[in-house]
């Protein structure tokens, strides 16, 4: 497999992700309880993408994947302090919370995708089959992930542009760590458990500290529940549909 394909297959991928938008083609109402069912469906897709990071985490190192998940988690906390207060923080028409919370997410996803580029890599390093799959699988899951930063940022004013261009940023990682991780293999896989428990734990985080809390300010608990229930059966199940291919 050549650099350049290995490249484009990732980067393939990373496009993937601003196919998330495509929802909010049809409706872009933004009253406050549609934020909060936003937030839970948001909510139950990370909590399910969190879970199959982990589990593949513990197959190649559970105390890598436990000490990532601790670090994720940190990082949660650490960037919620360093934007806290911040009024006049802006992202596009957002401003103040609404800004705070597309920064964090968009953070997350970003750091997350660091370990799918690797992946990307990795896979490829074990033969063009295992490779084209293992990026085809990731693109797949990359649309939902797409539709999570979606679910944040439109509801609350961001364009459809603005929503597909973040999502697409986030995953930028991929195609730029897919190439070395193709090149220097055996380097990158001890790193693989590490990644995704950091990936899930910040996720985690994420979604207990700001996404569910904020999901019942705005819609009953009821509702919330029903919705992240939902959004997280389809994550699971789109998950173990990829396995059986």
């Amino acid at each position: 497999m050549k650099l350049a394909g290995v490249f484009l297959a990732a980067l393939g991928t990373a496009l993937a992700t601003g196919l998330g938008v495509l929802p909010f083609l049809f409706s872009r109402t933004a009253s406050r309880r549609w934020v909060g069912l936003a937030n839970a469906a948001a909510a139950g897709f990370m909590l399910a993408a969190s879970l199959a990071l982990t589990i593949e985490g513990a197959q190649r190192g559970p105390l890598r994947l436990i000490g990532g998940a601790l670090a994720g988690a940190l990082f949660i906390v650490a960037a919620q302090r360093l934007l806290h207060g911040r009024e006049g923080l802006h992202l596009g028409v957002l401003r103040g919370a609404d800004a705070r919370k597309a920064v964090t997410i968009v953070a997350v996803m970003t750091v997350h995708s660091l370990t799918d580029g690797i992946g990307v890599g990795v896979s490829y390093g074990g033969g063009r089959t295992l490779g084209v799959f293992i990026t085809a699988a990731i693109a797949i899951h990359n649309i939902p992930e797409g539709l999570a930063i979606s679910l944040v940022l439109v509801p609350r004013g961001a364009s459809l542009r603005t929503a597909a261009w973040w999502s697409v940023f986030s995953s930028l990682p991929q195609p730029l760590l897919a190439v070395p991780a193709y090149v220097f293999v055996e380097k990158f896989k001890p790193l693989l458990p590490a990644g995704l428990g950091f990936a899930a734990g910040a996720m985690v985080w994420l979604v207990l500290s700001e996404l569910i809390p904020d999901a019942r300010g705005s819609a009953t608990n009821r509702a919330v529940g029903g919705v992240l229930t939902l959004t997280f059966a389809v994550m699971m199940a789109l998950q173990a549909l990829l396995l059986k291919f």
